[in-house]
């Protein structure tokens, strides 16, 4: 039997092709989702371009018939913009005020109660980002459910980049003497380029090897570089060092880190950065940037020039900056900087149109970018340059991405197949005993 998915706003706004994504059924458009669409057009962000973007859409869907009645799409389905069930009548000893949400809900209460009325009505759903707005829907007897289709991977299945497994102490034994293993010596499992595998002994001895999947080849082969510590930091735990392989491999010019606050991943992200850099020179610049977007309440206009505006978002670079550089006195890392003059720190604001050739790119707090904005900065990169994308994808600040639709998430699904790419999620908080408990705990 075919359903009426009735869809809000937020739905729209996060993926303007929603409207194409419930195969063989009836979408209804609420009229006042257009108006909330409507007062978004104008706004110079991500919201804002999806919402002209799904009202170019819907004016495109006019050519094959009438919005108000049900036009048929493309991939199956039908699609009407529903204009006479505005009507409050069931729900105004329910919801005393006539919001937007509650006139959504409205329009698809009084489907439900048209469907109801016919001996084989349809069953009507409601489809909206906002938890609110599902539970006001389950109490007013409606089915609601979220948007799913935008997410990249099930919570089961999200990529470590790593891969642990038991194997015979003598088959380790062969490891350590050859430097690699064939892959059908290890298992008998579906390994990605550049996975980790992290190799223990069966019977449970100290024994242990981590070596990286040559998909090429198709053999798993110590690490190449076997190098623990980088710009004066040391390797605290088994995922910094395969970072730091990543980090410092020339041959993977895309590395993606996820992992809690306190993990180290812009340490040791600005370490290999300042060691590429500044040490072997193998590129011109080092850029760092991350996207503005505020924790809490917005600090509003800040006065100055660009540079001290910025500074404020730019901070936690460049506090891992002077740890590197062991600074002690203010304004001894501005004036590091500008002597080295190969260091740039900058907000993504002002990434489009640029072009990135021969340069260390890292991309702090990635994981509140959506796919949109990751496609643009990474079709910024330059020949024989090296991109870095990290962030937490369980703390974001944007309103419509959670942990399995962002940006970073998006690129660590989409790229895990390719050999020019690497990832590994770093797990054990190193910042201090107090941050590692507070990253646990709550």
């Amino acid at each position: 039997m075919s359903k009426i998915y009735v869809l809000d706003t937020n739905v729209l706004l996060q993926d303007p092709y929603s409207i194409f994504s419930f195969e063989d059924n009836e979408v209804v458009i609420p009229a006042v989702v257009l108006e909330e669409v409507d007062s978004k057009k104008r706004y110079m962000d991500e919201v804002g371009r999806n919402a002209r973007h799904v009202s170019r859409l819907i004016d495109g869907l006019r050519a094959s018939g009438k919005l108000h009645e049900k036009i048929p799409l493309e991939r199956g389905g039908t699609i009407r913009i529903e204009l006479n069930h505005r009507s409050f009548h069931e729900l105004q000893d329910i919801f005393v005020e006539k919001t937007n949400d509650n006139r959504i809900l409205a329009v698809a209460k009084n489907l439900y109660l048209e469907e109801q009325a016919k001996e084989n009505g349809k069953p009507v759903i409601i489809v909206s980002k906002d938890a609110l707005v599902r539970v006001k829907a389950d109490a007013i007897g409606l089915t609601a459910e979220d948007f799913l289709n935008d997410r990249v991977v099930e919570i089961e299945h999200i990529y470590t980049g790593f891969f642990e497994l038991l194997l015979p102490i003598e088959v380790l034994g062969r490891f350590y003497e050859k430097g690699e293993l064939s892959l059908s010596e290890v298992a008998n499992h579906p390994f990605y380029p550049n996975q980790f595998l992290l190799m223990k002994d069966i019977l449970g001895s100290s024994a242990s090897a981590i070596g990286m999947v040559d998909k090429t080849s198709k053999k798993v082969k110590k690490l190449t570089l076997n190098q623990e510590h980088v710009w004066g930091i040391h390797s605290r735990n088994v995922q910094q060092t395969m970072a730091i392989e990543l980090l410092l491999r020339k041959d993977i010019p895309l590395v993606t880190l996820t992992g809690k606050a306190g993990t180290g991943k812009t340490l040791l992200a600005l370490a290999a950065g300042l060691m590429h850099t500044e040490d072997f020179g193998e590129y011109k610049k080092l850029l760092v940037a991350r996207p503005i977007v505020p924790v809490g309440k917005d600090l509003g206009f800040l006065p100055g020039e660009k540079q001290e505006k910025l500074r404020p978002w730019m901070q936690p670079i460049y506090d891992n900056l002077e740890y590197l550089f062991n600074t002690k006195k203010p304004g001894e890392l501005d004036a590091i900087l500008a002597g080295l003059g190969s260091i740039e720190v900058e907000a993504l604001t002002y990434i489009r149109g640029r072009s990135l050739p021969k340069q260390f790119i890292i991309i702090d707090e990635a994981q509140n970018l959506t796919k949109h904005e990751v496609k643009t900065i990474l079709t910024r990169v330059g020949e024989e340059s090296k991109i870095v994308l990290m962030g937490d994808p369980e703390q974001i600040d944007h309103p419509y991405l959670d942990a399995y639709n962002n940006g970073l998430t998006y690129v660590v699904e989409k790229f895990k197949d390719q050999n020019i790419s690497g990832h590994v999620k770093l797990l054990k908080g190193e910042r201090s005993g107090l941050a590692r408990l507070a990253a646990d705990l709550l």
